[in-house]
């Protein structure tokens, strides 16, 4: 068969090691893989895994133009692609419920202030109509329960060619010395890294070492990092060690424990969930409450403290890890559930575009609701006096081509309510260049102090928007009105997605690769808000004309505004 692979990213990770590896043995079994990323990628960026340049890698523009037997979708996004290839079967290959996976919206990050809407947004790819492939019996029975969808259960295999006990290692065991192993990224939440180096050293581990995908040297608290580490490198690292401290939130089935037991560790881990697909507390691991977090520290003094629970603990790991199925077994299950699905019925693609759309587009009136009631919420606060939520972003985009892209964004965080200055800096990458800034994120009004474009290796400003008339020239679109022709320079957002097009930046004004810095000046506030300002300004004219009788009567500009607007809102 013809089978694609949707990947999110050939960066290393756990749910990308499991595809190639699936993918690389269904090859192995007569199969023509492909995997599918969204941009094309190098090959040094999948050459963590020995095998992954074995693999047929197509972008999606380049995939779109075969046509499959299969196609699977491995992410949450992925679903929502699968409209866009031809195949006769499309499957949805789910390692976790990735709606845990997360975090809190941070209403000052700009990539984590809507995650309620994405998590609404990724929760709703469970209801496809699709057949489904898990790794884990919680997931399967979770899917059963709340979606009537029953998949087939293929567990992860292991590379027993290269895990093993014996083997080199970074450095020997020591009896006597505990020595702890973490693995995961640094800045992930649900991996609780940081956490777990914290009662490493609390409980007096001797060494604390790390294993990690994040691109660093060194980390605090941690005596030897290893970053990136290509697959065939890790099973020194887990041998040199005694025990996995791996804390996770959330996981599928997680491997690296059971990776540990193969090279001869125990491990510790909180009840994530899948942690009893393999793991047995007292038998081969121990096991704590999610947050016990002194329970983590007692168990690492108990290993530390008597070593024949140590080696008990890792003679149960041994066993485990002799009954485990490797990856040749798991993949030849994987391909029988492949088979069987393609027995069944072909999924419809107009099916799959109907329901993609549908799905999407239940996400903007998630938007608009979240949006609204942020205004509500500050216009409650404004009259009470008060304002809690100030928080509000700046949007840049920018390209040389035929449309703006969300790959070409930067944006800055910025408090509502204050006057504020903002800049950022791009490369020219071709002419016409264009540049587009949306002021706000949030319903109300902008009042736009200036816009400066200079090109940083020239030294000159090439663009300056100051004045209230310079700013006709720029295109106003999105969700976002002038609040007055003669304004130009205010403008009411009424949606997340105000933008100024700059006019484009031509060639006798910079040069390709020339750095361009962006600032804007803006005051951002609330509807009651901007009328209180401006009446008090009002009031503070009217006190200076009263002591000037040689001024003219009132008529500063921001009665002037304030007026029309009061004026346009009667008609």
């Amino acid at each position: 068969m013809k089978i694609g692979f949707l990947l999110g990213s050939p960066a290393i990770s756990g749910g990308t090691y499991v595809i190639i590896e699936h993918a690389t043995r269904l090859q192995q079994l007569g199969h023509e893989i492909t995997i599918i990323t969204k941009k094309s990628v190098d090959e040094e960026e999948y050459a963590w895994h020995s095998s992954a340049h074995q693999l047929c890698w197509l972008n999606h523009e380049h995939a779109g133009e075969q046509k499959f037997d299969v196609i699977l979708a491995t992410w949450w996004q992925s679903p929502f692609m699968l409209q866009d290839f031809a195949a006769d079967h499309y499957i949805y290959f789910v390692q976790s419920i990735e709606t845990r996976f997360f975090e809190t919206p941070d209403p000052t990050d700009y990539g984590a202030q809507d995650h309620a809407v994405w998590q609404q947004l990724c929760e709703k790819t469970y209801s496809f109509a699709l057949p489904m492939i898990t790794e884990a019996k919680w997931i399967q029975q979770y899917l059963y329960e709340q979606y009537n969808n029953y998949p087939s259960l293929v567990r992860n295999g292991i590379r027993k060619d290269i895990y093993t006990v014996n083997g080199p290692s970074v450095s020997p065991v020591t009896r006597g010395k505990l020595r702890v192993l973490l693995e995961g990224p640094v800045d992930v939440p649900y991996k609780n890294v940081p956490v777990s180096v914290t009662l490493a050293r609390q409980a007096g581990a001797d060494e604390v070492w790390l294993l990690t995908s994040s691109a660093i040297s060194e980390y605090s608290g941690v005596d030897r990092v290893f970053s990136r580490v290509p697959i065939h490198e890790t099973p020194a690292i887990y041998r040199s060690c005694d025990v996995l401290l791996k804390l996770s939130y959330v996981e599928g089935m997680f491997g690296p424990p059971l990776e540990m037991f193969h090279c001869g560790g125990t491990a510790i881990v909180y009840k994530v969930t899948g942690y009893d697909e393999y793991i047995v507390h007292d038998q081969n691991s121990f096991v704590a409450d999610r947050d016990d977090e002194q329970g983590v520290v007692r168990y690492l003094q108990q290993l530390k403290e008597e070593p024949e629970t140590l080696a008990r603990l890792k003679e149960g790991a041994g066993k485990t890890a002799q009954q485990w199925p490797d990856w040749e077994h798991c993949s030849r299950e994987f391909e029988r559930a492949l088979m069987g699905i393609t027995d069944q019925r072909r999924t419809s693609r107009q099916y799959l575009r109907r329901y993609t759309k549908e799905i999407l587009q239940s996400a903007i009136p998630l938007t608009k609701e979240k949006v609204l009631k942020r205004f509500s919420a500050r216009e409650r606060q404004i009259a009470r006096g008060k304002t809690e939520d100030r928080n509000n972003f700046v949007e840049f985009y920018w390209h040389s081509g035929e449309e703006f892209k969300s790959e070409n964004l930067q944006w800055h965080h910025y408090f509502s309510g204050e006057k504020t200055l903002v800049s950022f800096d791009v490369d020219v990458s071709g002419f016409p260049f264009w540049l587009r800034l949306d002021p706000s994120t949030r319903v109300g009004v902008v009042e736009i102090s200036s816009i400066v474009v200079t090109n940083t290796v020239t030294g000159k400003e090439i663009m300056a928007f100051r004045e209230p008339d310079d700013f006709g020239v720029l295109l106003l679109s999105g969700t976002a009105y002038w609040i007055d022709l003669e304004y130009k320079n205010i403008i009411f957002s009424f949606g997340a997605d105000p933008a100024l097009v700059l006019p484009a930046v031509q060639p006798e004004q910079a040069s390709l690769g020339d750095r361009l810095s962006i600032a804007i000046e803006l005051h951002e506030t609330g509807i009651q808000q901007f009328f209180r300002e401006y009446a008090m300004k009002l009031r503070q004219e009217q006190a200076v004309l009263q002591e000037d009788a040689c001024a003219p009567s009132s008529s500063s500009w921001y009665h002037t505004l304030v007026t029309k607007m009061l004026g346009s809102r009667d008609r």
